[in-house]
């Protein structure tokens, strides 16, 4: 999964020197094996934190950028021009929730209208700055599809959650979405068999969990079947005793829904299994219905393909 280290900066005097040594810790970045792509905080509004953001293919490879000697050497120098951190770096895991009292939120912000959704951004970070506990924010755009990242930062998570809470945000959320494409989403957190955690506006949601029983048992009762088919002969073959064979083939059953047939089937679902964008009655009886047919599919396929029929194959 994507890693993205983020790190903040107190506004510089000298923003073209400050330009200039970004991009040297940009070319540390490039370096790095697993390195997708880098962006420089938008802090052209003075509420707006100055700061990098370096995307990595893995956590480990972000890790092992932000602990370079030569990262190290470089941020000295800075500090000695006058770059000061704001505070300790962060890293935020794709599919996995921000530390507590971080909110970042992905913007798709409506093309010609990048300057207006900077300028409201800066109004909200004005105003939230005014709630206990505040310490900073900061944007960055990712890539070129109109794709943005905002990070709040609050001493807690119970600051964060007043601030989400609050009737203040509520007010100026209206402007803000008049500038996206699509209306924002926080960083959620989804397991690999698509439970998915949610945090929105200081409260924690999670997938039903009657839709999680139903995708375990769209993915389970294939999966058996096809391992009682072809998995069951090899070990009756090999002389392995009933009990031994049970159980073997329920490691295998287990480990290919927990890493590859459930995650994969859950990214299908992705919008259904979603506490938030899923929550709607519309949405949660068209993808019940979704799966009701792909159960009757797979009953079909298994009753008359006696190929696949462990039970009567010869």
């Amino acid at each position: 999964m994507n890693a993205t280290a983020i790190t903040v900066f107190h506004r510089p005097a000298d923003a073209a020197s400050f330009r200039a040594w970004l991009a040297r810790m940009v070319e540390i970045a490039t370096a790095t094996e697993g390195f997708v792509e880098s962006s420089r905080a938008a802090d052209a509004e003075p509420p707006l934190e100055s700061g990098l953001s370096v995307t990595f293919g893995s956590e480990r490879s972000a890790n092992e950028f932000l602990d370079s000697p030569a990262r190290s050497r470089v941020l000295a120098e800075g500090e000695a021009l006058g770059f000061h951190r704001r505070s300790s770096d962060l890293i935020v895991v794709e599919g996995e929730l921000p530390p507590p009292g971080v909110g970042v939120f992905h913007h798709t912000v409506s093309p010609g209208r990048e300057s207006d959704f900077v300028a409201t951004e800066a109004r909200l970070v004005t105003l939230s700055a005014t709630f206990p506990g505040f310490d900073g924010a900061a944007l960055f755009r990712a890539g070129d599809s109109g794709r943005w990242i905002s990070v709040l930062r609050f001493r807690t998570a119970e600051h964060l959650s007043v601030w989400m809470r609050s009737e203040q945000r509520a007010a100026a959320l209206p402007a803000l979405r008049s500038e996206l494409d699509e209306d924002f989403s926080a960083v959620a957190h989804t397991t690999p068999f698509g439970s998915t955690l949610r945090t929105v506006d200081g409260e924690t949601r999670v997938t039903p969990t009657w839709k999680i029983a139903m995708l375990v048992l769209l993915v389970l009762y294939p999966t058996v079947m096809t391992l009682s088919r072809f998995f069951g002969p090899v070990l009756d073959a090999m002389g392995a005793p009933p009990w031994l064979a049970m159980w073997l083939s329920q490691i295998v059953s287990v480990a290919l829904m927990s890493w590859i047939l459930s995650p994969a089937v859950a990214v299908c679902f992705r919008r259904w299994l979603d506490p938030v964008d899923g929550a709607g009655r519309g949405v949660s009886a068209i993808g019940a219905a979704v799966v009701v047919v792909v159960y009757a599919l797979t009953l079909l396929v298994f009753a008359s393909v006696k190929w696949l029929q462990y039970w009567d194959y010869d």
